[in-house]
């Protein structure tokens, strides 16, 4: 073998510097999106080094790399989620259904600004924001509206709320009794994921101590009473809109993981009772091979820190399973039709990538909140890929590239010289107070919008292929009137439900919090009695206060 490598070497050698050489290519350096250079032919040199069973192996087997599951989408297809969400809850529940009637096989939940940042619809915070990039949820009357005719037990609910996450929890909860449903079958996911909001989204509420404490009250509660939810979901995807580069977006998403498992250990919680049931997300970018290899690279990494790292010992715990959406800071608003091909791009990445699930953006989401037409090509964009490409047939299908493994083995090795540079910083709480991960994510984006405001990267229909546009695309609308018929309903729920009870079980949340003991029952109760999600923000406000966010220049 070691003489085939050689006369191989050689012969690479001779084809590039009489042959390769010779021809005139489109520009002087071809690099990734994330800025890392590409070599013009890729050949068994290049992955001489990466031992198979130890990086790469097989399905359904540590390290993972090819996939979680021994069949993947042999045997089930990724579920297809569209996440959504405007308005009233009515006006969402409506939403749902058309697309549970289009063939969506698991909800997505979209909050408002308030619902996300804690405060009710009433408030004067909320102002201007009602219903507006999501639903507005104020309490467990309008998570029953959300919900109504969905049986919960028949489908599984992503809900990306992260500050508050606790409390949507506890009214999705409410609802499944309500509907006669054990918290057993539940199935789903919280993104509940407050690190990322530190560096890369901005909703947060709390300071990173009590907010780590309320994850690892939620992933207690869950771990023996709703034990097929998914108690966080790691979130890369913010990290890469804010700017960072493919292999940023897997350091630090994977460094907020190490941190969650740290925290929830020294909580008193056993490894392997909790980590099964963590789950992440992820973007898909624009460079498919790129994507495909951060994909195989963070599940490897993820199972060798959880086997390493935190000992773990069930297979499931070094499991990772993730969701995709694909680049939302990717899609235009000039040539929106443009976006509906790069959604298709990014899906195949995410699909060959080995996700779980699966978001698609729609094309005229850089102008408004999708049209039922446009997310209907969304999710037929999934149903295409998964029925008529045949990217499903086979495990891994890029697997053996010499280019794809061999990125992936790249970004295994730079993201591990990230993840130890934080664990140097005193981890990622530290890092992320010191401005550490902020300037990385702003550096990235200051050099990626560069290249294409200086033509270096070619967005098409935006700085190169302009026309000018006449039709102007339909546009999905949010009643304004919406605001003031939700306000009115918090007054009407206030005015009939039991305000003694309320009182008493927000009482015993505050002293839940005062005490530190877990507050996941008291926050069940208090919804059920139709306490308000500001109610309950503004007394664990009062008791924990509030992030003053590091400014990094």
């Amino acid at each position: 073998m070691d003489e085939r490598y050689e006369k191989l070497k050689q012969d690479h050698k001779q084809i590039e510097e009489k042959t390769l050489s010779r021809f005139k290519e489109r520009k002087e350096e071809f690099k990734t999106s994330s800025d890392e250079p590409v070599d013009r032919l890729y050949t068994p040199e290049n992955t001489e080094d990466i031992d198979y069973v130890e990086k790469i192996g097989f399905p359904g087997v540590y390290p993972f790399t090819r996939g979680v599951q021994p069949t993947m989408y042999r045997g089930r297809l990724w579920t297809m989620r569209q996440y959504a969400g405007f308005g009233t809850a009515k006006e969402s529940n409506l939403r749902y259904k058309f697309l549970l009637e289009k063939g969506q096989t698991g909800l997505s939940i979209a909050f408002d600004l308030p619902t996300q940042m804690g405060y009710d619809s009433d408030h004067q915070m909320s102002m201007g924001e009602v219903g507006k990039v999501g639903v507005a949820i104020d309490s467990l009357a309008d998570m029953e509206i959300l919900f109504d005719g969905i049986p919960l037990d028949k489908v599984s609910t992503s809900m990306t709320i992260n500050a508050p996450a606790a409390i949507l929890l506890a009214m999705y909860i409410a609802v499944a009794e309500k509907q006669g449903i054990s918290t057993e079958k539940l199935n789903g996911t919280i993104q509940n994921d407050i690190l990322k909001e530190y560096v890369a989204r901005g909703t947060y509420i709390f300071p990173p101590e009590p907010s780590m404490k309320i994850i690892t009250d939620i992933f207690d509660y869950c771990a023996k009473n709703v034990p097929r939810w998914n108690t966080i979901s790691i979130s890369g995807y913010h990290i890469r809109e804010a700017g960072s580069t493919a292999i940023q977006e897997v350091a630090f998403t994977l460094a907020n993981g190490i941190e969650y498992v740290k925290a929830a250990i020294e909580s008193g919680l056993e490894v392997d009772d909790f980590a099964p049931r963590l789950s992440f997300f992820f973007n898909a970018h624009n460079d498919l091979f790129e994507e495909v290899a951060k994909f195989r690279a963070a599940r490897l990494l993820w199972a060798k820190i959880m086997k390493e790292r935190f000992k773990a010992k069930k297979p499931k715990s070094m499991m990772m399973r993730f969701h995709t959406q694909t680049a939302g800071s990717t899609l235009t608003a000039q040539q929106p039709d443009n976006n509906i091909i790069r959604v298709a791009v990014q899906t195949l990445a995410a699909v060959m990538g080995g996700t779980q699930s699966l978001h698609t953006n729609s094309r005229d989401e850089a102008l408004a909140l999708p049209t039922e037409h446009s997310v209907q090509i969304a999710l037929r964009t999934q149903q295409i890929i998964a029925q008529e490409s045949g990217v499903a047939n086979t495990i891994d299908p890029l697997a053996g590239s010499y280019y794809v493994e061999s990125l992936t083995d790249k970004i295994v090795n730079k993201a591990e010289e990230l993840i130890d540079k934080i664990d140097k910083t005193g981890g990622m709480i530290k890092a992320i107070e010191k401005g550490f991960v902020q300037k990385q994510i702003q550096d990235s984006a200051y050099k990626y919008q560069k290249t294409i405001e200086e033509e270096e990267r070619v967005i098409v229909g935006v700085n190169q292929y302009k026309t000018e546009e006449k039709v102007k695309p339909e546009l999905l609308k949010v009643n304004p009137e919406i605001v003031e018929g939700q306000v009115e309903r918090i007054k009407k729920l206030k005015k009939n439900r039991d305000e003694k009870m309320v009182k008493s079980y927000l009482q015993k949340i505050k002293d839940a919090a005062e005490n530190g003991d877990n507050i996941m029952t008291y926050i069940v109760e208090a919804v059920k009695a139709y306490a308000t999600l500001g109610e309950i923000c503004d007394v664990l406000r009062s008791e924990y206060g509030e992030y003053q966010e590091t400014v990094v220049l």
